[in-house]
């Protein structure tokens, strides 16, 4: 058999086929096969198929046009075939408990105890829709693609926003240093004006000892001059200018003998620095975040294309099947609350059983909390059972968790954020996920099953509420008030209301056969999705499941889901 060209692994993690022609390359040309012919099992070149034609005119070699006919390359099937774990070993089992991919080491260290199959086996009864798989593989890569572009400019709108914080801080700094150097200033001029007026009364006391000593010494001058003389009269009047000066100077002397030297102190306001000590900062650092969502239209309008129909009965169940909720899990397999049977159904991608979880209780409504864990509400009236149990879905298995207990009925659940909407019949009720009560967002006690069940937009600026009695569909806001009510000939006795992640709104009528497609603002009907002559009678519930551009509908009394193909 001849050796199978080369794969290339572009850049990422797309495989790029790169065949080359066997003739050319044993001749070690590297030039693309445009043919292959199946008989000869050799890949050719535009030139060399001349050749094989007019030596093999039976062979039909198929071009490009039909690679589908070709076959994968090694690298490719290495690729394939390789354990993620043990590089050197080949994936050759499937563990049936785990779901997981094995190689005999796999198989030998982490499922020694577990049920397995062989590939080969498995593939004789089950079948793979890889053009609807590839689909899919090609919606997730935008995804994250789109993902990987809103955090890298998350990166960058950071980096941006701490530069701008940083001079914001360093403008902080010096707002602080011009405030201090102005105290500073200010104390400055303070002690500059004590040292004035100290000075300035010294200065005077200096003045005045210079005046009294310059006219004393003057006296004792003119007295030594005169006390040779016979002047009587000169001798009179400088006795007395000299006693006069001599009294001054003694008054002058004794109003100041006690005069301490001058000093100017400061004392520091120590407050200053006992409040700067025990600040942390120059201010708060703190984050915020704005969500980022791809802008859907909610309101396109949805086109059914087929539908098929599935029984989803278990061998254990007693009763036909009652189905109130169904839940698209991220992994694509669905949950199914089964009221008749007390119980929430595992399926697999083809709507095939894989376990259930059972209940004392017959289960309402369900709502995603995290990727592998569901919130179920439960009700028994008689025995005064209203629940919320945590389920875990770990890999086949429905594993129980905690359970809130509520002291009013618990029908429709819907999270956002957080916080959890439950529906009692006739209110809404907002909690924690620990179960505390945070408010009663709306009540109408006019009738029975005002309040039925409830769904929170993607965004969570809207909440929606089916009123069963009186035939209504209730668009609410986050407080609580009524934004829209919406009534229709074609909605009697609505059950449950389903939004998409785009934010499109489906509502079945129980009593009326329908599903419908309403305004995502509450005010209109843009469509009528599926009636009794689709096979709908009695719906319980709707789900739209984004991953295969379903909605699934379940029946009333009804082991059967209904599944619609949609756009």
């Amino acid at each position: 058999m001849a050796t199978f060209s080369q794969s290339t692994f572009d850049k990422g993690s797309d495989i790029v086929q790169d065949f080359l022609c066997s003739n050319c390359e044993e001749k070690k040309l590297d030039n693309t096969a445009d043919f292959y012919c199946d008989i000869c099992v050799k890949f050719y070149c535009g030139k060399c198929i001349g050749m094989h034609r007019q030596l093999f005119t039976k062979h039909a070699p198929f071009g490009r046009g039909d690679m589908k006919k070709w076959p994968v390359t090694k690298m490719v099937e290495d690729f394939l075939l390789k354990c993620d774990v043990h590089k050197d070993k080949k994936l050759e089992m499937v563990c049936s408990e785990h779901s997981e991919l094995c190689c005999t080491s796999c198989a030998f260290l982490n499922h020694r105890h577990c049920q397995k199959a062989t590939i080969s086996d498995i593939i004789k009864s089950q079948s793979k829709d890889l053009q609807q798989l590839s689909v899919f593989n090609e919606t997730i890569l935008k995804e994250l693609k789109k993902l990987q572009d809103d955090q890298e400019a998350s990166i960058r709108s950071v980096q941006s926003s701490y530069d701008e914080q940083l001079h914001k801080i360093q403008e902080t700094r010096r707002e602080i240093n011009a405030a201090l150097n102005a105290i500073e200033q200010k104390t400055l001029n303070e002690m500059k004006d004590t040292l004035t007026k100290l000075q300035a009364s010294s200065k005077r006391d200096v003045d005045k000892c210079i005046m009294l000593r310059d006219e004393l010494t003057q006296l004792r001058d003119a007295i030594q001059d005169i006390s040779d003389t016979s002047n009587l009269e000169l001798s009179f009047i400088a006795t007395r200018k000299c006693e006069d000066k001599i009294e001054q100077s003694e008054i002058f002397l004794k109003k100041n003998s006690l005069q301490d030297k001058l000093y100017v102190t400061f004392q520091p306001n120590n407050e200053i620095v006992q409040y700067l000590s025990k600040l942390s900062g120059l201010g708060r650092i703190e984050h915020s975040t704005q969500t980022l969502r791809v802008q859907e239209n909610p309101n396109k309008v949805i086109t059914v294309q087929g539908k098929s129909v599935h029984n989803v009965k278990f061998s254990s169940d007693l009763k036909e099947c009652n189905i109130l909720a169904i839940l698209v899990l991220p992994d694509r397999q669905l949950l199914i609350a089964d009221n008749n049977n007390k119980n929430v159904k595992l399926l697999n991608q083809e709507y095939q059983g894989v376990s259930h979880w059972s209940s004392t209780a017959g289960p309402y409504d369900m709502c995603l909390i995290a990727p592998r864990e569901v919130a179920v509400t439960v009700n028994d009236t008689r025995k005064n059972i209203h629940e919320v149990h945590f389920i875990t879905v770990s890999y086949r298995k429905l594993l129980q968790g905690r359970k809130l207990q509520l002291l009013h009925r618990c029908n429709g659940i819907a999270f956002h954020q957080a916080d959890l909407y439950i529906t009692s019949d006739t209110a809404l009720f907002k909690y924690t996920l620990n179960g505390k009560l945070v408010s009663k967002m709306y009540e109408d006690t006019s009738g029975d099953y005002t309040v039925y069940r409830c769904a929170v937009s993607p965004t969570g600026d809207r909440l929606y509420i089916t009123n069963n009695s009186q035939h209504k569909l209730l668009t609410l806001a986050k407080d609580g008030s009524v934004l829209a009510t919406f009534t229709d000939p074609a909605l009697r006795r609505p059950n449950v209301v389903n939004v998409t992640p785009a934010g499109q709104v489906l509502v079945s009528g129980w009593a009326s056969y329908t599903i419908l497609q309403v305004e995502s603002d509450g005010k209109r009907k843009l469509a009528t999705l599926a009636t009794k002559e689709d096979g709908l009678k009695e719906p319980m519930s709707v789900c739209y499941n984004r991953h295969t551009a379903f909605f699934i509908v379940g029946l009333c009394d009804n082991s059967s889901i209904l599944v619609f193909k949609v756009q």
